[in-house]
């Protein structure tokens, strides 16, 4: 029957009580575009000529907002069903009409959105069609083209709607199902540590770079912005990293031309990034330490007005707090500022003499926001020395440094898990560094789940003091130094970590004094505290040993220990592993898993192509023998495998794991052959090789 809807209103018996603007809104957008498509329920009132309304009380309220703004009569009819009986009979009716209402699921609704834009509508019209915004529904459409297996898990409610919009943050297929394969064996793992990863090899819109060079000059050089849908603009990612780069080089570059001319110094160099220690290591630069300035009379003159006033200050505070007409605030501020003027008046600064201006330089770094900026130091290749006499005049001298043989190890590393597959050169430095953060990360995520060895490891730590020798762990010094820094490849570990990170019960942070921290600490669970110690010593795991390519002995028996399934957590790639190494390298591994058949199908490919095909090959994708394909799946290089060798090099049995973790040591060949640790001579006991 229609009613005209001055004649209608909620009833009490309605049982929905909450309402949303919004959402409200919403509907009444779509109501004005199609129509009610479904009736309001109601019965007659007691009113004359008035109908409760039972069911419907979203709809009712979106046509008044319809009506509101003139978009329909205020007499319009609306089409509803009168319900007969009693008001016991119209609560059951309400209930019902609303509790067995089912709502689409994020996956339908990308469908159906899906299916507006094929038939011709584009997504303005989508969304004032159904009262959304366009980022909204651009939202629902990227989740509509993810990556067919992600999309099928989310249809199929294995992963959370949170989850497919952190894969969504890239509308590359690709990169979707790296980060999807690699979180496959990943416990609960958290949308934030899936977006990092897929943001790898990409830019943040709001990084200092971005905000140098500007968007629009970033689009123009033929760059990509990847829009994440489902967060604020400075989370858009930037794919096109080499074009970035490029353009902040040759802003950076002119910049520094300039300042060049301008200041006469030597050189300005132009680092992109937040200071310049990298820059400065590479350079083999060292600060130029300028003379002190002696205090000019007026200087003393003014450091001792401050001294009486801040001795007069101090003792206003010593009589206390009971005198009301001082202002202790006003006087503390006076007090810091006097403070930090004095300090500024003792150490004035030098200008650089004029005889060292073709000799040093300066370096141009960019601040967080993409601002550049000269840091305040001045740097240069030789060793500048200055010699003042009894008038305060500066005399300056420049030496070149004297050769030296320090700096970072070089030479070919003799250790197996510096070598590359099937040659005797060993992998690049910079390779071998990337893989031992990796093997750290993941032996660290294992870790994670066993406190108890956890506690047993950081007890040995503290308590081996007896020399300087190397744990393979921080634990006394905090976090460790990466040797491998930037962008790094990841794998699952990173995401375990930073779930686990994400579960710590951090409500003992809240206090503000350490005392009342440690208090609040020791009233955890004793769950709590495994969990915070567990990831205190995981992360305390180093990487390597020192400056070389030689693996901490300790992380091999920790990882056997722990039982760590490497293949499971990582798996060798172009970009973490083939593109990095020779040919040669790339097809013994083939030769490793397949033999010498399985090698030559491919010999004839170019490096990058081959690079491609192992990876594939390596990840179980490929269409080979299922023998093979079992044996690439467990491969592993030996610079991230977890096994030990004998003293001497030679290489020996793995420690056996009893079932209870305990390692035998006895089981290492030559492990019969060492002294008792009473017996041994001080510097007799030789490092145990990780062939890792």
């Amino acid at each position: 029957m229609l009613i005209p809807f001055s004649k209608l209103y909620l009833s009490d018996a309605n049982v929905r009580k909450t309402r949303n603007d919004q959402e409200d809104a919403q509907l009444s957008a779509d109501i004005e575009a199609r129509g009610l498509l479904q009736n309001l329920l109601v019965t007659k009132s007691k009113k004359r000529g008035q109908y409760a309304v039972i069911a419907g009380g979203r709809r009712l309220r979106a046509i008044g907002m319809i009506i509101d703004r003139g978009a329909w009569a205020a007499d319009a009819e609306v089409e509803c069903k009168l319900l007969e009986g009693s008001e016991e009979t119209a609560g059951e009716a309400s209930l019902a009409e609303n509790f067995q209402r089912v709502g689409m699921s994020p996956a339908e609704e990308c469908r159906a959105f899906q299916h507006f834009i094929k038939e011709g509508s584009d997504i303005a019209a989508v969304a004032k069609r159904f009262g959304l915004t366009q980022r909204f529904v651009e939202g629902r459409l990227r989740l509509a083209n993810l990556a067919a297996p992600i999309f099928e898990a989310l249809a199929a409610g294995d992963i959370t709607l949170e989850i497919a919009k952190a894969y969504a943050a890239t509308d590359q297929h690709e990169v979707q199902m790296r980060v999807f394969d690699q979180m496959r064996h990943a416990y609960n793992p958290s949308a934030d540590a899936i977006r990092r990863m897929v943001a790898t090899g990409s830019m943040r819109g709001n990084d200092p770079i971005a905000l140098l060079i500007g968007e629009d000059a970033y689009v123009a050089a033929g760059g990509k912005v990847e829009r994440d849908l489902f967060s604020d603009a400075g989370e858009d990612r930037w794919i096109d990293i080499e074009i970035a780069h490029r353009l902040a080089s040759e802003k950076m570059e002119a910049e520094a031309q300039r300042l060049t001319a301008e200041t006469g110094l030597a050189w300005i160099s132009p680092v992109a990034a937040s200071n310049s220690w990298q820059a400065r290591s590479e350079m083999g630069v060292s600060a130029v330490r300028l003379p002190p300035m002696p205090l000019t009379e007026a200087a003393r003159a003014r450091i001792d007005e401050i001294d009486a006033r801040i001795d007069e200050i101090s003792a206003i505070f010593d009589e206390g707090d009971d005198q009301d007409d001082v202002d202790f605030g006003k006087l503390e501020a006076e007090y810091e500022a006097l403070d930090a003027e004095r300090s500024d008046l003792n150490n004035p600064v030098r200008e650089l003499p004029e005889e060292w201006r073709g000799e040093v330089g300066r370096f141009l770094v960019l601040t967080t926001r993409g601002e550049m900026v000269l840091e305040a130091d001045y740097y240069s290749e030789k060793r500048l020395s200055f010699e003042t006499d009894d008038h305060g005049n500066v005399t300056a001298t420049a030496e070149e440094p004297a050769p030296t043989s320090g700096g970072r190890a070089s030479g070919t590393p003799a250790r197996p898990e510096a070598i590359a597959p099937g040659s005797e050169k060993p992998i690049s430095a910079r390779l071998f560094d990337e893989l031992a953060v990796q093997r750290r990360n993941i032996l660290s995520a294992c870790l994670l789940g066993d406190p108890g060895l956890a506690l047993d490891f950081a007890i040995f730590a503290l308590a081996d003091n007896r020399s300087y020798e190397g744990k393979g762990t921080s634990i006394k010094a905090g976090r460790p130094s990466d040797p491998a820094t930037g962008e790094v490849p990841q794998s699952a570990a990173e995401g375990i970590l930073a779930e686990a990170e994400e579960g710590l019960d951090k409500a003992w942070q809240e206090q503000t004094s350490v005392a009342a921290r440690f208090i609040a600490f020791r009233d955890l669970e004793d769950d709590a505290k495994a969990a915070w110690l567990a990831y205190a010593v995981a992360l305390s795991l180093e990487a390597k040993k020192g400056y070389g390519s030689e693996y901490h002995p300790v992380h091999a028996v920790l990882g056997l220990m722990l039982d760590v399934d490497v293949a499971a957590l990582w798996r060798p790639t172009a970009e973490n592993f083939f593109d990095r190494v020779s040919k040669t390298s790339c097809l013994a591994a083939l030769t490793e898993v397949g033999g010498s058949d399985l090698a030559a199908r491919y010999a004839a490919s170019k490096k990058a192509d081959l690079a491609k095909t192992c990876e594939t090959i390596f990840a179980g994708k490929a269409i080979i023998e299922q023998e093979v394909k079992e044996a690439a799946l467990a491969w592993l290089p030996e610079a991230m495998k977890f096994s030990t060798a004998a003293p001497g090099g030679v290489q020996g049995a793995d420690p056996e794991v009893s079932d209870d973790g305990e390692a035998d040591i006895d089981a290492v060949d030559g492990a019969d052959a060492l002294p008792d640790a009473e017996e041994q001579p001080e510097g007799a006991a030789e490092d145990t090789t990780v062939a890792a």
